[in-house]
C-alpha cells in the first residue's frame, strides 16, 4: 500500500478533465486574481475542469491584509457569474460552506477567500495532492483491491458526516476525492471536494426530510457515475451518494464500467445501470464490494442508511496497519447491529419480463365485464353486447396483436364510438368525432401498429389534443400543463408514446413516474401524496405513469397495483368482492 501512495503522489496535482466538456466562449480566465484582503495570485496551470467551474493553481506574489496569508499555491476556482441577478450569482457552494461553518468536522479543502472579479465569482481554497482518478493516469488500469477497500471505508466515513449535516454530496466521482497535500501529514488523507451540486436531504427548518419528486428532464452529477434516480429525475437522497461510490469503487478496481462507452446519451447510461446484474458488475471482486452495492441500490428514498454496518464490511480487508492507510478508528469500527446483506437485488436483476401492470380502484358497486385475447372481428359484438347491458368501455389494452377491453356501468358516458386503424391514429376520424363533441376516453396500440381508439360523449365536454414522439414527451406535456390542460389518455404504439391532452379534466395537478422498471417506490409515494393513477403506458423500454390530483373529491377511492405474468383475471376475481375496479390496464416488458 505504500507502494500506491508513492506512485500517486508523485503525478502530481493535475486531474483528468471532463471530456464531454466542451469548449465555450467563457470570457478569459484572469492572469492575476486579488479578492477581498487577499493576496494577488498568480494563475498557473489548470487542475480540472467541468460543469461546475474551473479550477486552477494560484500562486500568491503580492501582499495581504490578512494575518494568516498563505505562503504556498492555493487552488483557485473560477465560476462564471449568472447574468440573471444578485441572488442567482452566489454559487450554491457558497451557501453550502455557510450553512456548514467553520467547524463541520467533514474533511473538505479549506476555504481561503472568496469573492468577485470580472465576470467571474471565486474561491480560493487550500491547494491539496492528486484525485483518485489521476491514479488511471499512471497506466494503471486499476488500483490494488486493499488500498480500494481503504477508500471505501473513508469515503463511507466522509459521506456519514456530510450526510448528518444534512446535505447530500450529489456527484460523488474519483475527481472529487483527493489525497492530501504530498509530504504533510494529511498526504494519506482523503479529502472530499466539490459541493457545487450538494443539496439538502433534510429540511433546514423542520428537520424532516425532503418531499419525494421526481422530473424525468432533470438530471444532475455525472452520467458515469450517478445513481439511476438521478437519471431518472428523482429527487436526490442519501442513497445516491451511495450508490455512486459503489460505481466508484467498481471503477477503481477494473478501470471501466460496462456503460462506459454511452457516456453522451444519459438514459442509455440508465438503462445500461438497470440492465447490468451487481453480480456482473462485481464478479472478480471480493464479497464486501457486492455487498455494499446491494445495500446500496435497495435504500428505500429516506431510509436511515447503516453506515456503520457499510464499513464493516471492508474491516477483514484493511487490517490493523496503520502504516497500510489512515484509516480513523471510529469509521473502521466493527459493527455488531445491522441489517444482513440482501440475499439478491430485486432492482439490478438484468433481466426483462412481459407482465400486465393492472390498477384497480374502489368503487361504489357497479357492473364491469371484462375480456382479453379478443381480436378484430370479435371486438365490435364484445362492447355492443355490453353496452346492451349499460355498459362502456373505460379501459384498453394490447397484448400479441390482441385486444384487453375493459367495460362498466360507472364512466358516466352517455355515448361512444370506436374504431381501429390498421396502421397510424385516424386522424380524420377523430376529427369527425371531435366535431360531433365526443373526446378520446382510452387508446390502445398494437405490436403491428394498429391503434384501438374509443371516444365517448359526457360527463363533460373538453378540448383535446394528440401527440406522437418516439420518447416520451415529457417536455410537451410539461407546457401543455402550464396552459391547464392534462394527459387523460395514453398508449404505445410500436416504439413511439401516443398522449391524449385534455381540458376541463377536473384534475387540479399532475405529474409522471417514468422508469424502466416498474416504479413500486414512486407508486406509493404518489399515493401517500393524495394522488391517483389516471393513465399508464409502456414501450418494450419504458414504462410511465400519469398521477393525477382531482379538484374535488373522486366518487372512487384508494387504488391498489398489481402486477402479473399472465391476464390478471385471478386477481380481478379477488378485488370485486371489495368493490375495488380494474380501471387501468397496461402489457409491458420493464428491467426486473
Amino acid at each position: 500500500m505504500d507502494d500506491f501512495i508513492a506512485q500517486v503522489s508523485g503525478i502530481g496535482y493535475l486531474g483528468l478533465e471532463d471530456e464531454s466538456e466542451s469548449e465555450s466562449d467563457s470570457p478569459p480566465i484572469p492572469e492575476e486574481v486579488q479578492i477581498e484582503d487577499s493576496p494577488i495570485y498568480r494563475i498557473e496551470r489548470q487542475l480540472g475542469k467541468g460543469g461546475n467551474g474551473l479550477v486552477c493553481a494560484g500562486r500568491p506574489i503580492g501582499p495581504s491584509t490578512s494575518s494568516d496569508e498563505p505562503s504556498t499555491s492555493s487552488a483557485v476556482k473560477f465560476q462564471q457569474k449568472d447574468p440573471s441577478g444578485i441572488e442567482a450569482n452566489i454559487p450554491r457552494e457558497w451557501k453550502v460552506y455557510d450553512d456548514l461553518g467553520e467547524n463541520h468536522g467533514i474533511p473538505l479543502p479549506r476555504v481561503l477567500y472568496r469573492g468577485q472579479q470580472g465576470d467571474y465569482n471565486i474561491l480560493v481554497m487550500d491547494l491539496l495532492g492528486p484525485s483518485l482518478q489521476v491514479q488511471l493516469v499512471d497506466n494503471r488500469p486499476s488500483l490494488p483491491l486493499a488500498a480500494v477497500a481503504c477508500v471505501a471505508v473513508e469515503a463511507i466515513s466522509i459521506l456519514e458526516k456530510l450526510h448528518s449535516r444534512g446535505y447530500i454530496h450529489g456527484d460523488v466521482k474519483p475527481d472529487n476525492f483527493l489525497l492530501g497535500p504530498p509530504g504533510t501529514p494529511d498526504e494519506r488523507k482523503l479529502f472530499l471536494i466539490d459541493l457545487g451540486l450538494a443539496v439538502r436531504w433534510r429540511c433546514h427548518s423542520t428537520g424532516l426530510h425532503v418531499r419525494y419528486h421526481q422530473s424525468p428532464d432533470h438530471f444532475r452529477g455525472t452520467p458515469l457515475f450517478a445513481s439511476v434516480h438521478a437519471h431518472l429525475g428523482r429527487t436526490s437522497s442519501r442513497r445516491d451518494d451511495l450508490e455512486s461510490l459503489a460505481y466508484m469503487l467498481a471503477f477503481l478496481i477494473s478501470g471501466q464500467l460496462p456503460w462506459h462507452g454511452f457516456q453522451a446519451e444519459d438514459m442509455l447510461i440508465c438503462k445500461k445501470k438497470m440492465a447490468t446484474p451487481l453480480e456482473a458488475l462485481y464478479h472478480s471482486c471480493p464479497p464486501p464490494f457486492l455487498q455494499f452495492a446491494k445495500f446500496a441500490v435497495n435504500l428505500s428514498f429516506d431510509e436511515d442508511p447503516n453506515y456503520a454496518r457499510y464499513i464493516s464490511l471492508f474491516r477483514g480487508m484493511i487490517g490493523q496497519n496503520p502504516y497500510v492507510w489512515p484509516v480513523n478508528a471510529d469509521a473502521a469500527r466493527e459493527s455488531i447491529e445491522g441489517d444482513a446483506p440482501p440475499k439478491s437485488s430485486l432492482t439490478r436483476g438484468g433481466l426483462t419480463r412481459l407482465q400486465w401492470i393492472s390498477i384497480f380502484q374502489e368503487h361504489p358497486p357497479m357492473r364491469q365485464r371484462i375480456r382479453y385475447n379478443v381480436d378484430n372481428v370479435n371486438l365490435p359484438l364484445f362492447i355492443e353486447e355490453a353496452r346492451a347491458d349499460g355498459m362502456y368501455v373505460s379501459s384498453v389494452a394490447s397484448r400479441l396483436n390482441l385486444w384487453a377491453v375493459v367495460m362498466d356501468s360507472g364512466t358516466g358516458f352517455t355515448a361512444q364510438v370506436h374504431t381501429i386503424s390498421p396502421e397510424s391514429l385516424p386522424q380524420n376520424w377523430i376529427r369527425e368525432q371531435w366535431a360531433r363533441n365526443y373526446h378520446i376516453t382510452a387508446i390502445a396500440g398494437a405490436d403491428n401498429g394498429s391503434t384501438l381508439v374509443v371516444m365517448s360523449k359526457g360527463p363533460q365536454n373538453c378540448r383535446q389534443s394528440y401527440h406522437v414522439a418516439n420518447t416520451f414527451p415529457y417536455g410537451l406535456i410539461k407546457r401543455k400543463w402550464a396552459r391547464g390542460t392534462y394527459v387523460t389518455a395514453m398508449a404505445t404504439v410500436g416504439g413511439n408514446w401516443v398522449v391524449i391532452m385534455s381540458s376541463a379534466t377536473g384534475f387540479v395537478h399532475q405529474v409522471v413516474e417514468l422508469d424502466f422498471q416498474y416504479p413500486y417506490e414512486g407508486i406509493d409515494e404518489r399515493w401517500k401524496q393524495g394522488y391517483f393513477i389516471t393513465s399508464v403506458a409502456a414501450t418494450p423500454d419504458q414504462v410511465a405513469f400519469v398521477f393525477s390530483i382531482p379538484e374535488e373529491e373522486p366518487v372512487g377511492g384508494p387504488q391498489e397495483a398489481a402486477q402479473t405474468s399472465n391476464f390478471p383475471e385471478t386477481v380481478v376475481a379477488e378485488t370485486w368482492p371489495r368493490n375495488y375496479y380494474l380501471s387501468l390496464l397496461c402489457y409491458s416488458r420493464p428491467v426486473s
